[in-house]
């Protein structure tokens, strides 16, 4: 039996705790929303009101890590245009209450976000590929990522998901009817909740069973990179709503996502390719 903590049991995080209980782990799982206490504990999962922020953290942080053996911290950056929000400050807070824990390992959810773009759009990157954050967010999160990887007291394996889409989450809907949309020919780079999820689990599974140890990188998307135009068109057309509209009057630019490492060292075979 072993016992997980999730810090940020949200879209992604709240499916995964569920998909874990059922697979004979002990959960316990943070919020920072009173009433979603009630929701996880429903779902058997030990529930706790914590929020991280720059100078503090509030909530019983010691208690949600004890026992534990591994973390999962799925608490992506909310930065906004005009945020003045420190992603990294939260991470650095957090550090130290890991350190004096029973946490041995730790997985982290990225983002593919932490890879610039290029004007070929037909670039493939790995996980060698080095690092050139464009946005603040991605920006943030590789910090956080160094952060923990360079700690000596827990090992760290960062999955860097790429787009997330699933039940009541997609792209198509922010997109539909709008105009000048950037980049028409760069492909693109989803990845399913359920794949998400999965993803995880083999992780913790051969971690368990010493086929795989902890400190390693990991991106994750669908191996499905049609352009944006063709791919959103399509899905607009399917879903009866309005088509979006492109501006072609300057190159795209983007990347392809590589997920053979997922396919290879794991063994993982991705149950969402057509999305």
């Amino acid at each position: 039996m072993k016992n997980i903590s999730i810090l940020g049991c949200g879209w992604l995080g709240l499916p995964l705790a569920k998909s874990l209980l059922d697979k004979g782990f002990l959960v316990k799982g943070s919020t920072t929303s009173i009433e979603k206490m009630t929701l996880l504990e429903s779902n058997g999962i030990h529930a706790f009101q914590i929020t991280l922020s720059e100078n503090e953290i509030q909530g019983d942080l010691q208690s949600f890590l004890k026992n534990s053996e591994i973390l999962i911290i799925d608490i992506p950056p909310k930065l906004r245009e005009n945020s003045n929000e420190n992603f990294v400050s939260k991470i650095q807070n957090l550090i130290p209450f890991i350190e004096n824990s029973k946490i041995e390992k730790i997985i982290f959810i990225s983002s593919t976000s932490v890879y610039a773009d290029e004007t070929s759009t037909t670039l493939s990157v790995t996980e060698l590929t080095k690092p050139q954050p464009e946005t603040e967010s991605g920006k943030q999160l590789l910090k956080a990522e160094n952060l923990l990887l360079r700690s000596t007291n827990f090992k760290t394996t960062v999955i860097r998901f790429g787009g997330l889409i699933g039940e009541n989450r997609h792209p198509i809907h922010f997109l539909a009817g709008r105009k000048n949309i950037e980049n028409p020919d760069a492909p693109i780079n989803l990845i399913h909740q359920m794949d998400c999820i999965r993803i995880i689990e083999e992780i913790l599974r051969q971690a368990q069973n010493d086929k795989l140890g902890f400190g390693e990188i990991f991106n994750a998307v669908a191996p499905f990179h049609p352009t944006r135009k063709t791919y959103y068109s399509e899905k607009a057309l399917e879903l009866n709503l309005l088509l979006p509209e492109f501006d072609e009057s300057k190159p795209s630019v983007g990347k392809i996502i590589s997920s053979e490492k997922v396919e290879t060292v794991l063994g993982y075979h991705f149950e969402n390719i057509a999305l």
